[in-house]
């Protein structure tokens, strides 16, 4: 019972003068509230204060004047950043200064063949009819009719083509540099969007010009592919992914208001859409990020948006022409168990019971969504070797299937080496974002309203989640930029620092003071630091020339055109074809696909070039997939890289059971020596399969044979 209760209850002696009116205090008493009916009173009063105290802790609502300054600030960066892109791009390729094939060869990793299907849209007569022909694809694959869209989620090539005729652009600037402008476009909103992400956290727009500046730099260390080739299907995932936790950030804060609110919902929906739409891996990150979103729901910070992202999953798998792949994904299950869990929760009552709760929850979710998993997949699903894959990079399987070895030897799947964090301490990235998540997380499990509440905030525990979880899984495409975003909103967040300040116990100085002046001197000097450190080397980057040259490549190709008829199959690496079709228009065996297994089944064929077969062996099935011409490339057949487990070469003698492994030596025991190597010596019984028809340093081309002459 309160303090005030007892002094209401206890016993109340009036002086002899006031008797006179003690009918009139005899009438106040029955107005007066009972005894039970105070405590109620009383502990409404304390609910009241306790919210208002919450109310004036909340971050305030910007000024429309710091909103413009700010917009234009992330508008900025973004703009800065493309530019500095395009320069970049420039000086490495000389792209301006090349020929249409040398410049369609630096769309390197696979790129060629996505812009070749925007070179085509864009050169058709009419738009519709394009569309309809990529639909029905009779003419990139040997012996096979592809929906390309479909197939390669052609939806950025398509509708960049359709802007690129109806703006009439025709006239002003060549397809090629369109198409370039767009992904550079695309890269000025990613930035943007950081710079949001940090921004709504923060409240401050010097946390989103940090971001930028942190990123510019770690940029370098995350992959080479994303600045060797930008039209990579990355390039044009990433910056709506961006934009989706930007949107998802403001939509879990509290200082956007409702409308706000809902520009941030819309924006969300669209871009969870988009995303789905352009890359085919996309809704493995979402699953991810469903998985952040789900240990927020367990917390009770979270409200149900489960319904927006099984629309859009709907909604892509019908734009993608009805492909089941989204439908089976582990994004959606995992969504149908936590929606039929939701009802299990308990909110209010002991620890105790709410930890067994807890637990029962996860325990259904989980046990639900594997079981919807399994009956959703009654036919096999051709994604599931990405499953295998999952296990075989994290330790908990092995297996021969070149597939599989195939995409854990991908550098772009590797787990981060030293060189990334060495980077991200030297930038002081690293040891910013560790000393935020650590302040974010205590103050989170203090959950004592004097201690302040910046770690019990809605979109910070989903960033701290969104970081933890995509650094274990070793995503450094998703970890580092929001690695960035994070320590910059901490180091640039009042009250972050007044969760310290309050710690520390400083009454030297008022918190409030000392935590807006350091909200606004770190940053600062960590702004200067940087551009002593690292602002000259971005300029040399932008000064140096590159030295990108690939004359063997533009050669072959050219030999192609000149000699050789439309109808041509040629069978080769996945990453040559992809230029070759887009350099000659000749049909190939297979495609720079890691989404497809089919593809990658036929990828594995081709390259039993470099296995150690026979010559009749290779020819049956370079002939199965109606290949005309195979090409074998130097760099493949003489690899003598030190990680000998990743060469092509030892994933196919470990797929064909050519090689036994004993006390980590490898020891060959095939019949026939490598068929690549053989090949060149013009000897029977390969010269009566195969004839020599074009070679360079670095290519050798071979007819097929259709009639078979011994000749021994």
């Amino acid at each position: 019972m309160s303090l005030f209760t007892v002094r209401i209850a206890s016993p109340v002696f009036f002086p002899p003068t006031l008797l006179d009116g003690q009918v009139e205090d005899e009438e106040a008493e029955e107005n007066q509230p009972k005894v039970g009916e105070q405590e109620e009173l009383c502990e409404q009063k304390v609910e009241d204060s306790n919210k208002q105290e919450s109310t004036d802790r909340a971050p305030k609502r910007p000024s429309a004047c710091k909103v413009l300054f700010g917009c234009l600030a992330a508008v900025a960066c973004g703009t800065l950043y493309a530019a500095y892109l395009s320069a970049f791009h420039e000086r490495k390729f000389w792209f301006s200064m090349r020929q249409e094939v040398e410049r369609e060869l630096t769309f390197q990793g696979g790129s060629a063949i996505y812009y070749y299907y925007y070179k085509h849209m864009v050169a058709a007569t009419s738009f519709n009819r394009a569309f309809y022909e990529l639909t029905k694809d009779d003419r990139t694959l040997a012996g096979q009719t592809i929906n390309a869209v479909e197939r390669l989620s052609l939806y950025p090539e398509v509708v960049t083509s359709y802007i690129y005729r109806v703006s009439g652009s025709q006239d002003m600037v060549e397809p090629v540099y369109f198409y370039v402008g767009t992904v550079l476009a695309l890269q000025a909103v990613y930035a943007t969007a950081l710079f949001a992400c940090s921004w709504l956290m923060s409240g401050t727009w010097v946390a989103g010009m940090l971001t930028v500046a942190w990123y510019v730099i770690s940029r370098s260390v995350l992959d080479e592919r994303l600045e060797q080739a930008l039209p990579l299907r990355e390039n044009w995932a990433l910056p709506y992914y961006a934009c989706q936790v930007a949107a998802l950030t403001g939509f879990l804060s509290n200082n956007v208001g409702l409308a706000g609110e809902l520009l941030c919902y819309l924006t969300l929906s669209a871009t969870t859409f988009t995303f789905l739409l352009v890359w085919e891996h996309s809704h493995y990150v979402l699953f991810v990020q469903a998985l952040c979103l789900f240990l927020m729901d367990s917390l009770d910070l979270l409200s149900d948006i489960h319904k927006l992202y099984v629309s859009s999953l709907l909604l892509a798998s019908f734009f993608h022409f009805h492909n089941t792949a989204p439908l089976v994904s582990p994004l959606l299950s995992l969504l149908i168990g936590s929606g039929l869990a939701r009802g299990f929760q308990m909110k209010k009552g002991p620890l105790v019971a709410r930890v067994m709760k807890l637990c029962f929850h996860f325990h259904l979710v989980f046990s639900t969504s594997i079981t919807v998993n399994y009956l959703i997949k009654v036919h096999r699903f051709k994604g599931e070797f990405i499953l295998k894959f999952l296990e075989m990079k994290f330790g908990l399987n092995t297996t021969n299937d070149f597939v599989s070895n195939l995409l854990v030897c991908q550098e772009s799947l590797q787990s981060p080496g030293q060189d990334l964090y060495l980077r991200l301490t030297q930038s002081s990235i690293l040891p910013f974002y560790l000393l935020v998540l650590a302040v974010c997380v205590v103050s989170a499990l203090q959950r004592r309203p004097q201690d302040g509440y910046v770690g019990e905030r809605p979109e910070v525990v989903y960033h701290v989640f969104h970081t933890l979880i995509f650094g274990s899984l070793t995503m450094k495409y998703f970890w580092t930029p929001y690695v960035c975003a994070f320590a910059a909103f901490g180091v640039c967040s009042p009250d972050l620092w007044m969760t310290v300040f309050r710690w520390l116990r400083v009454k030297s100085v008022h918190p409030v003071v000392l935590s807006l002046i350091l909200s606004i001197a770190v940053p600062t000097i960590i702004g200067f630091s940087l551009w002593r450190e690292y602002g000259h080397r971005i300029l040399t980057d932008l000064s140096e020339l590159g030295e990108f040259y690939d004359p063997d490549t533009a050669k072959l190709i050219g030999w192609i055109r000149t000699h050789l008829p439309a109808a041509t199959v040629f069978a080769g690496s996945p990453q040559l074809l992809g230029a070759i079709k887009c350099g000659s228009d000749a049909a190939v065996t297979s495609l720079p696909l890691h989404s497809d297994l089919d593809m990658l089944r036929w990828s594995e064929d081709t390259y039993q070039v470099y296995s150690m077969r026979s010559a009749e062996e290779v020819y049956k099935i370079l002939t199965s997939r109606k290949a005309n011409y195979v090409i074998v490339e130097e760099s493949l057949c003489n690899n003598f890289n030190l990680d000998q487990g990743c060469r092509i070469k030892d994933l196919l003698d470990v797929a064909n059971g050519h090689v036994s492994i004993d006390n980590g030596k490898m020891y060959a025991f095939s019949r026939h020596r490598r068929f690549c190597h053989e090949i060149k010596t013009n000897l029977s019984p390969y010269t009566n399969y195969f004839t020599r028809v074009f070679w360079n340093r670095s290519y050798h081309v071979y007819r097929i044979n259709t009639v078979i002459s011994f000749q021994y």
